[in-house]
């Protein structure tokens, strides 16, 4: 019954529901305490709704913004909660009396303070919001000033609203023991430190505190590409989640020839991005995307297949490249709007013939093999496992568009996949790290994985308590106790590599500080390893894992498994590259053939039904090199999928960048001399 409320409310937790229906409550019962008159019972119901509100609104609730769509949002909550305080004064006896007057002017008063407090917060964000934002770009020539404290800019409607608990306290203590001075000091305290916010705000509404106006910003940004002159450029858009989409490249980018620069289209992108020293510019107006000079740019990627890529395929000067986000047998694989791009680069062979069998348009000669980059940092394996039990990887995709039950093994397969792990003959740990999209279109996926999720911490928590265990535990307890330690210090600095050593900074102050420094990026790039290598030290090697996030990289999940399960999706052909064994679920239930014949993925896998009876062919393959049955299958494969090993893939990456962007100049060249117009860059 409460998880239904629960998913029917959209809330995460059964104390965000009671908080919701405390505030629902709570009014109600403020205004019966009014009426009746009761101050105890008033007091109480009106101390609850000021908690339960605040607690919604620090956990983000979804309810919060529903009950703005609905004429009960925060100010109006605060204002009725004020007129019942009044009405109480009323019923009470005081409405003739000199209170009822002063708290009446106080309370007006504060309410017409809260209309200038929210005109300069408005003003200071809308006047210190860049028309872009950037990275390691020099926006000096600008002179954008220090960002407010978040103290004055964070949440401000609630700090201000929040004033009025001195005037409701000290009224209702007044009328409890007759002193109507405490109602007057807890007025005055209200007003007094209404109007010190304003005055602390005040300085920052300042034409020298606001950024400089719109067309000396991208005057700016015009006169560093042209002294930048970027000549490869990596074009992403995308919500927040599919950041991982661009972070995936940055590595690649910052290893190519040339002048390489970021161009992404969506401000939240900016805050996911991973370091990089790859000059970023982010420009959300298309507008302004189509008046910046990028004339010297000779090659542009793109990561995705999404609607606003026009705005810069409509510039002929450069040639344009689909390069993905990932290697796999979806049919996002061999999407028909690929024809758009000059080329299609893809890992190896596969990849080609995919678009071949598709027969979407894309010709032959356009697609260009280029390997995989990103996975030099994948460790190979050694045919023995790390650690005395095996462990197992599940690594489900998300749901998708559609319903189709091919798309995850999460929805039919899963909870079977994990409790096989968990109640393994032979002890296994399991690592469960899903897509970061899990759940975001289906509820039921979201279900299933908080189910999983659940299943795994128990069966975590009941390993901690096993006999079996125990020795292994008190010997690592030093161990893992320095790795904790080590990982607070590692995040600590990591912070403050991040912040530069202020935390309240803005999105203008972050651009025109954020500089390209190698040797912080430098640092930053080790100090993640020592996190990843000492959070891993921080756990036992037979404690089952739960891992969400960006912070805890995939391959790092790879290098850390014996084996892997997951579904269709560029998970599993990037695990190829560490040669060791793994399973996919026939979620579809196609049959293994066909499942076989239809995903090129698949071919060296131990295929899974939705049962997952499978599994212990695969826990076989792991622990006895004999059962491994596979082996030659995977190396086969691996070279299919992702190309040779040598020449290394970013070195087939630069190439093929380097000779796409000679092409790009004799096109510019051919055509200048056609027009009769001087050759040049």
């Amino acid at each position: 019954m409460i998880s239904k409320a629960m998913r029917l409310a959209r809330v995460g937790s059964g104390s965000e529901l009671a908080a919701a229906l405390l505030v629902a409550l709570g009014f109600p019962c403020i205004m019966l305490a009014a009426i009746i008159p009761n101050l105890w019972f008033f007091s109480a119901a009106t101390a609850v709704t000021y908690l339960a509100d605040r607690y919604l609104h620090h956990c983000g609730s979804y309810l919060i913004n529903r009950l703005a769509a609905v004429r009960a949002g925060l100010s109006i909550r605060f204002l009725v909660r004020q007129l019942l305080l009044i009405l109480l004064l009323s019923r009470m006896g005081y409405g003739e009396e000199t209170l009822f007057y002063v708290t009446v002017a106080c309370l007006l008063a504060f309410y017409g303070l809260q209309a200038p407090q929210s005109a300069m917060v408005t003003l200071i964000r809308l006047r210190r919001k860049l028309p872009v934002v950037t990275r390691n770009i020099d926006l000096a020539a600008v002179r954008i000033a220090d960002a407010p404290p978040q103290r004055l800019t964070s949440r401000p409607a609630e700090k201000m609203l929040h004033l009025d608990v001195f005037s409701m306290v000290g009224v209702l203590v007044a009328i409890e023991t007759g002193k109507e001075v405490i109602a007057y000091a807890g007025l005055g305290l209200t007003l007094v430190l209404a109007v010190c916010y304003l005055a602390a705000l005040l300085p920052y509404v300042r034409p020298s505190r606001l950024v400089p106006p719109e067309t000396k910003v991208l005057n700016a940004v015009g006169n560093w590409l042209a002294e930048y002159r970027p000549t490869v450029m990596l074009y992403f858009s995308g919500s927040k989640d599919s950041a991982y989409q661009v972070n995936m490249w940055l590595e690649t980018m910052a290893q190519l020839g040339g002048r390489p620069m970021i161009l992404l289209r969506e401000r939240n992108i900016v805050p996911q991005l991973a370091t990089t020293s790859v000059p970023v510019l982010c420009v959300p107006g298309g507008v302004h995307l189509m008046n910046l000079d990028l004339s010297s740019v000779r090659v542009a990627l793109y990561a995705a297949n999404v609607g606003k890529n026009i705005h810069l395929l409509r510039v002929p000067t450069m040639k344009h490249v689909f390069i993905g986000h990932g290697d796999s047998d979806k049919i996002a694989s061999v999407n028909p709007y690929s024809k758009v791009y000059d080329e299609v680069w893809t890992a190896g062979r596969a990849g080609r013939d995919r678009y071949a069998l598709a027969d979407v348009g894309v010709r032959d000669e356009d697609i260009v093999e280029v390997g995989r980059p990103q996975l030099a940092a994948i460790q190979s394996w050694s045919g023995t496992g790390k650690n005395p039990i095996p462990t197992v990887l599940y690594a489900p995709t998300w749901e998708g568009w559609d319903d189709n039950p091919g798309n995850t093994s999460l929805l039919l397969a899963g909870e079977n996949i994990v409790r096989r792990l968990l109640k393994a003959e032979q002890p296994v740990r399991l690592l469960y790290k899903p897509h970061p999209f899990t759940g975001t279109r289906s509820a039921k996926a979201k279900a299933v994985h908080l189910r999983i999720t659940a299943m795994i911490e128990q069966a975590a928590a009941e390993r901690a308590t096993d006999p079996r265990w125990a020795e292994q535990s008190a010997a690592l307890q030093g161990e893992q106790a320095e790795a904790r330690a080590e990982l607070a210090r590692i995040e600590a600095r990591l912070a403050e590599l991040a912040g530069g050593g202020r935390t309240a900074r803005d999105e203008a102050e972050l651009s025109r500080d954020s500089l390209a420094d190698p040797a912080r990026e430098a640092e930053t790039a080790k100090l993640k390893d020592e996190w990843n290598a000492a959070s891993w030290r921080a756990q036992g090697w037979w404690e089952h894992r739960v891992i969400t996030g960006a912070q805890m990289r995939l391959y790092d999940c790879f290098n850390e498994s014996d084996a892997m399960v997951s579904d269709i999706s560029s998970v599993v052909s990037d695990f190829i590259a560490s040669g060791k064994p793994y399973a996919v679920t026939d979620s579809a239930e196609l049959g293994e053939d066909e499942f076989r014949r239809q995903n090129t993925a698949v071919r060296a896998a131990v295929i899974l039904s939705n049962s997952a009876a499978e599994l212990d062919a695969l826990l076989a393959a792991v622990t006895d090199p004999a059962a491994d049955t596979l082996a030659d299958a995977r190396s086969e494969l691996k070279q299919y999928l992702l190309g040779p090993d040598e020449p290394t893939s970013i070195v087939q990456f630069d190439t093929a960048v380097t000779e796409l962007a000679a092409k790009s100049d004799a096109r510019n060249a051919g055509v200048a001399t056609s027009l009769g117009e001087p050759v040049g860059g």
